[in-house]
């Protein structure tokens, strides 16, 4: 948390199986679960409120399209969401991660080492092609918006 600026932010985005969202966020990620119905279901992402709304009309392979920039020599997909943490947070939710990630986007590593804003970063998608980023920084406050 950085100190005296935290607010949870909430974002919805769409999921082409609620079974399968509660699967991928609670039992893979392990995300509590807060309010549901058949057709959505609310979760804490380390304090902050993402839901997860069934659309049942996602693209022919049953994912969201992402368009790709380059950051540091990879491709980063667009959209994407995800939390900055902790560097050992990052480390345990990345040994997590490799047990159930088939394909990271960006495998777990290191950008901008020795610069401004060096972070410890991966990608990795839900199983309805929502682009997740989970980070790291050493100091939060001193690096999440250095130039």
């Amino acid at each position: 948390m950085i100190a005296g600026m935290f607010t949870p932010f909430h974002l919805a985005v769409q999921v082409r199986d609620v079974a399968e969202a509660r699967e991928f966020y609670g039992s893979k990620l392990g995300f509590s679960e807060g309010r549901s119905a058949e057709s959505w279901i609310d979760w804490n992402m380390y304090g902050h409120q993402v839901v997860t709304h069934l659309n049942p009309n996602l693209g022919p392979d049953g994912k969201l399209p992402n368009h790709r920039n380059p950051v540091d020599a990879k491709s980063v997909p667009v959209p994407h969401f995800g939390v900055v943490m902790t560097i050992p947070e990052w480390e345990a939710l990345a040994q997590k991660a490799k047990t159930f990630v088939d394909e990271f986007i960006i495998e777990p590593y290191v950008r901008f080492k020795g610069e401004a804003g060096e972070q410890c970063t991966m990608f990795f998608e839900d199983p309805s092609g929502n682009a997740l980023e989970f980070k790291a920084f050493a100091d939060i406050e001193g690096q999440l918006f250095a130039k």
